[in-house]
């Protein structure tokens, strides 16, 4: 395994960090909007809302990956693996993170809510200004969780193309023929981001303000 080699894992793992951390954060906006969305009062959001988490969550991402990899060119829309990796991956970590913040919306405290309500606050104003702030701090060490599940699930867009980390060393196993080395540095690479991400998460977490008790 030479230097050579072990570079040009490095270099695909920024492909790796730059499409997890994406769909990270534009499916954390997304479950937010499902969470509001579930608990509107309204029927047909919540209805929607949970067959979209339902499927999500209950179909391989892999297969979800292919599905809107073939379904996108068929809808007229043809985008790069890129993008299509994105929304893959976004709406996946969609479904779970909205799953984790329905538990943070539900143990915001009641009384916060009626003080907001009370101070002239629209559901909606309540909904972005107290209930998400509070159910994110909650939630956090679900999240980063998530996050780094994404992180190491991101390996799957291999199958439409994406040349990250893991199709970077499918390909120099194929073209070296050294199958052990190269898997095994791409495995401590995935390692030491998956690391970093938790200890950052951990300090992030220490830094976020208590928990409001009434």
């Amino acid at each position: 395994m030479t230097w050579k080699l072990f570079s040009l894992l490095l270099e695909a793992s920024l492909m790796t960090l730059l499409v997890s951390s994406i769909s990270i954060l534009v499916g954390l906006g997304i479950a937010i909007v499902l969470s509001g969305m579930r608990m509107s009062g309204n029927r047909a959001l919540f209805a929607i809302t949970g067959v979209f988490i339902s499927f999500f969550r209950g179909v391989p991402l892999l297969v979800q990956l292919l599905l809107i990899y073939n379904l996108l060119p068929v809808l007229g829309l043809t985008l790069p693996s890129l993008a299509t990796a994105i929304i893959g991956l976004s709406l996946c970590t969609a479904a779970y993170q909205a799953e984790n913040l329905r538990g943070g919306f539900e143990g915001v405290p009641k009384g916060l809510v009626e003080s907001a309500e009370m101070a002239g606050f629209s559901p909606v104003q309540t909904f972005i200004h107290i209930r998400t702030p509070i159910a994110l701090r909650m939630t956090f060490p679900a999240l980063v969780n998530e996050a780094i599940l994404i992180l190491k699930s991101s390996s799957l867009v291999s199958a439409i193309g994406l040349i990250e980390l893991t199709k970077m060393a499918q390909n120099l196993a194929a073209s070296t023929y050294m199958p052990l080395p190269i898997f095994a540095s791409a495995g401590v690479i995935y390692l030491a981001i998956n690391l970093v991400v938790a200890w950052l998460g951990r300090r992030a977490e220490n830094a976020l303000p208590g928990l409001p008790t009434k």
